[in-house]
């Protein structure tokens, strides 16, 4: 059962990122099964930013586009990240990381969590590239995430909720940790 984080404070805005944009991909699947849980949460208020809904230029522009500016302001908005992430060919996939650069200061002083997938690896290995990615841009990144074998045969329901409820807790405490922390004094960049 999850802990209350702080019901006395403002809602902590966590945005949802689906970082898969493929064909038949099982990341929105994915995401709504985290947001099922998430929601349970009545201190968190969730936003899903789900890349496949962004058009993003091929080439980075001289002048970020409508869909850039939009997204950005997603990531200027909340207080902290949940990122849905497939493992492709041991990393993360190219529309992630394309989103990620969009932002700069708007990614400072927030936690950053994980819900990875794969065969295998469950998705470790491109957690593991996108901390590097996260560290330079000034987030924390989570210790405790989830990760989804998507070759297991008949896969640990109750192991992935209790994940998920620790990851949740963490979060909760880094996001408020961190927004009262920028709300005391400014990052040093």
């Amino acid at each position: 059962m999850r802990r209350s984080v702080h019901r006395a404070q403002e809602a902590l805005r966590v945005a949802v990122i689906i970082g898969s944009t493929r064909e038949g991909r099982v990341g929105d699947a994915i995401g709504r099964w985290f947001m099922e849980r998430a929601a349970r949460c009545d201190e968190l208020e969730l936003s899903v930013v789900d890349l496949v809904d962004f058009d993003f230029p091929a080439r980075y522009p001289d002048r970020p586009t409508a869909r850039m500016a939009e997204f950005t302001r997603e990531v200027g908005r909340a207080d902290a990240f949940v990122v849905v992430t497939p493992e492709y060919n041991r990393s993360f996939p190219a529309s992630l990381k394309q989103a990620i650069d969009f932002a700069y200061d708007e990614w400072r002083t927030k936690p950053v969590a994980f819900v990875s997938y794969g065969h295998g690896s469950g998705g470790l290995y491109a957690v593991e590239q996108l901390r590097s990615v996260f560290t330079e841009l000034h987030t924390v990144t989570l210790r405790n995430g989830v990760t989804i074998d998507l070759s297991e045969d008949s896969p640990d329901g109750e192991r992935r909720d209790r994940a998920a409820g620790l990851m949740l807790d963490q979060l909760g405490w880094w996001g408020l940790a961190l927004r009262e922390a920028r709300a005391q004094r400014p990052y040093a960049s």
